[in-house]
């Protein structure tokens, strides 16, 4: 056991639960979610994550991480004209949706066929937008950001594991010291709220059929590529039937969709993690022990991270795939007679363009595929 396993998982978790609450909150507000109800959303999502990455990571003895659809809290912030009861059914169809894909095999098997490059090209493209991101910090607070920035190379030098911690930890002593985040808000336990669903048409064509789809083609296919790219062969239909089926025993509390995780499971499946392979496995359980805790405290860290000021959570996801960021492009670009489509994958991804309330990593799948078919159709000739 090295302190790296742990270290890259509770980065992980951290990353993954701060950089997201914000969206949490934003589609809670859009359904009309009571303050319970969203402190019960943020809980019923945290034990799913630990369920599932607890079971999986040790099941298939790989790092399998799993988290929520980020692209899909979005899509639910910008809807319109719903209540959370409306919201929970159509989270309810999106699980059926979810674990009928892996239930029949040939939409998993569709699925586990996507080419390395294009499913690299998209998985870099997501990435980087949190590289910019990081970097659109400095001009914001460079007193506060580019000591932190400082410090990451620093510590890099001789542990790289710990250097994204020692920017978490660093930055949220220096913001409360600073005066750049407010007081502790009270420490307490979470519940969870049980939320009876309404099904409704608008609802299912709203949100559950783009939910879906954001969450397949911007969340498991890229969470797949990463454990690819890292050299696991993925359980495909195994991790969509466990992650649909939480979905489904998760959303009368609020929750929307569990899915693979791309960014997190970046942290937790390179060599910073574990030089051996056969042992980067270990971080699943940490990374599940870490949701633990966050859904015991859910509500609370609630609060506590939205004091926190918005660039160091940032700049912490943008330092921390730097190196997963690097990978998936070397991988895109690997294979020359697909360059072209994974780059066109990871500038339409890249792009953030949004059409028919679905997410840029689909419509990048579909251009990168296109072009994959236009190059085959070519040699025919």
């Amino acid at each position: 056991m090295r302190s790296s396993v742990i270290a890259s998982a509770v980065v992980a978790a951290i990353v993954g639960f701060g950089g997201t609450l914000a969206l949490i909150i934003a589609a809670a507000q859009a359904l009309g979610a009571t303050q319970a109800e969203t402190a019960s959303w943020v809980t019923a999502l945290c034990l799913s994550m630990f369920i599932a990455t607890g079971f999986l990571s040790w099941r298939y003895r790989m790092p399998i991480i799993t988290a929520w659809s980020t692209p899909g809290l979005a899509l639910i912030g910008a809807s319109t004209g719903f209540t959370m009861q409306q919201g929970v059914g159509a989270f309810i169809v999106t699980a059926i949706a979810i674990i009928l894909t892996g239930l029949i095999k040939p939409i998993s098997g569709l699925v586990s066929k996507i080419p390395a490059s294009i499913a690299s090209g998209m998985l870099a493209g997501v990435l980087f937008a949190f590289l910019i991101g990081a970097a659109r910090t400095i001009p914001v607070d460079p007193l506060f950001v580019l000591p932190l920035v400082l410090l990451f190379f620093v510590i890099r030098l001789f542990n790289p594991a710990m250097a994204v911690l020692a920017v978490l930890f660093g930055g949220i002593v220096f913001a409360f010291a600073s005066g750049r985040a407010a007081s502790v808000p009270d420490i307490g336990l979470s519940t969870l709220t049980l939320i009876m669903p309404v099904f409704d048409t608008r609802a299912v064509i709203g949100i559950a059929l783009p939910l879906y789809l954001v969450t397949m083609a911007s969340q498991n296919l890229p969470g797949f590529a990463v454990l690819r790219a890292a050299g696991y062969e993925p359980p495909a239909s195994a991790a969509l039937l466990v992650t649909g089926l939480l979905s489904l025993l998760t959303s009368p509390f609020g929750a929307h969709t569990s899915n693979m995780a791309a960014i997190s499971a970046a942290i937790c499946t390179g060599p910073d993690a574990h030089p051996d392979p056969a042992k980067r496995w270990l971080t699943g359980p940490f990374y599940a022990l870490s949701y633990l805790i966050l859904a015991i405290f859910g509500a609370s860290l609630v609060a506590l991270f939205a004091v926190l000021p918005a660039p160091l959570i940032a700049l912490v996801a943008g330092l921390a795939l730097i190196g997963a960021f690097a990978n998936a492009l070397t991988i895109a670009l690997k294979n020359e007679t697909e360059r072209l489509a994974a780059v066109v994958t990871f500038a339409v991804t890249a792009s953030g363009i949004s059409i028919g309330g679905i997410g840029a990593a689909f419509w990048a799948l579909v251009a990168g595929l296109l072009v994959v078919a236009f190059d085959h159709a070519k040699k025919h000739i």
